[in-house]
């Protein structure tokens, strides 16, 4: 069993960018006007065949057997809008992924976006978390550390603005994989720069943070490799010396994981030799950020699959930490048959 857990709808059926193109227009005329959450036409077969020539495709040729799937990242756009635009994108991009985990429940399994908003207190995420798991089985959330898209005007994570959000996880048991959303800042690429520098910032605002005595139990995934942190692990571990905390093993190793999105096998090595395999999840992004095959290799980027199996130091009781215990581990309400 391999459980791939960075998966994002990224091949939605049209009607869903119409809904969003509609709520930009509506905001162009009154910024804080109000919306409700009407209806998107999406039929069962537009989902198949959204999938069946995709993720479903590649899930069978690249080998894995389960996907946490969420909806696309980019396309979350906690900026745009005020706190109605959120909530109701959120609902719709949500009642996708669950539709998705009823048509193919042993491909998928959901993780919810929240309808997070600049300055608004995530307590009004609350309602959607108890939603998607309560209601629609989901095992995890998806929380941006900016919602502002690059400007970084809310408080770092370990700030108690987040508590209700951390809270509710503690609760429910579920981790959160720390993601942000499309760039609107020109200074940085989305998926280039804006992700990966948001991987790093969000593990160095832990580092400086008591949040882990706080909540012992709390559990986020640091995606795409963890950013810049493992190539430089040794910068982290030298500030936390300077600032008087704990090792990292004992700092930030009990509730902070990473996933393998890493498009390179020098990465995926680098990656294997610093962080535990006990703190890495395999992940692909599929079909996420890069789907080009590479000229060197000649194959896709983000088969990431064949990194883990070339590497020849991994054991196989490490490997399959990766590709299946610690994602039971990490997602408790992940049931696998």
């Amino acid at each position: 069993m391999i459980v791939d857990c960075h998966g994002h709808y990224t091949t939605a059926p049209d009607e869903l960018g119409e809904y969003r193109e509609k709520q930009k227009s509506d905001l162009l005329d009154d910024p804080r006007f109000q919306h409700s959450k009407g209806i998107i036409s999406i039929t069962d077969d537009q989902i198949r065949e959204s999938l069946e020539g995709a993720q479903l495709k590649l899930q069978r040729e690249r080998g894995t057997d389960m996907t946490v799937f969420s909806p696309r990242a980019s396309w979350m756009g906690h900026h745009i809008g005020n706190e109605s635009t959120s909530v109701t994108w959120t609902q719709h991009c949500n009642d996708l992924i669950y539709r998705i985990t009823q048509l193919y429940p042993e491909n998928f399994v959901g993780v919810a976006q929240l309808p997070q908003t600049p300055g608004v207190p995530p307590t009004a995420c609350v309602a959607e978390i108890e939603r998607c798991v309560n209601q629609y089985g989901f095992i995890g959330i998806n929380l941006n550390p900016d919602p502002s898209g690059g400007y970084w005007t809310d408080p770092p994570l370990g700030d108690r603005y987040w508590y209700p959000v951390y809270e509710k996880m503690v609760e429910l048991d579920i981790p959160a994989m720390i993601h942000v959303s499309a760039a609107c800042n020109p200074a940085f690429h989305t998926t280039g720069s804006h992700y990966l520098g948001a991987d790093t910032t969000a593990v160095m605002q832990v580092i400086t943070s008591d949040l882990f005595k706080v909540f012992p139990t709390l559990k986020f995934i640091v995606p795409h490799g963890g950013g810049a942190v493992p190539y430089h692990w040794g910068r982290f571990r030298g500030l936390a010396d300077m600032m008087g905390k704990p090792p990292l093993s004992e700092l930030i190793l009990n509730n902070v994981y990473f996933d393998t999105c890493v498009y390179h096998q020098p990465g995926i090595d680098l990656l294997l030799k610093v962080i535990p395999a006990d703190n890495i999840l395999f992940a692909s992004e599929m079909v996420g950020a890069v789907r080009g095959i590479d000229p060197e290799t000649g194959h896709y980027f983000d088969d990431t699959k064949r990194y883990i199996d070339n590497n020849t130091e991994l054991s196989e009781t490490d490997k399959q930490k990766i590709f299946v215990g610690n994602a039971q581990k990490v997602f408790s309400r992940l049931k696998l048959n």
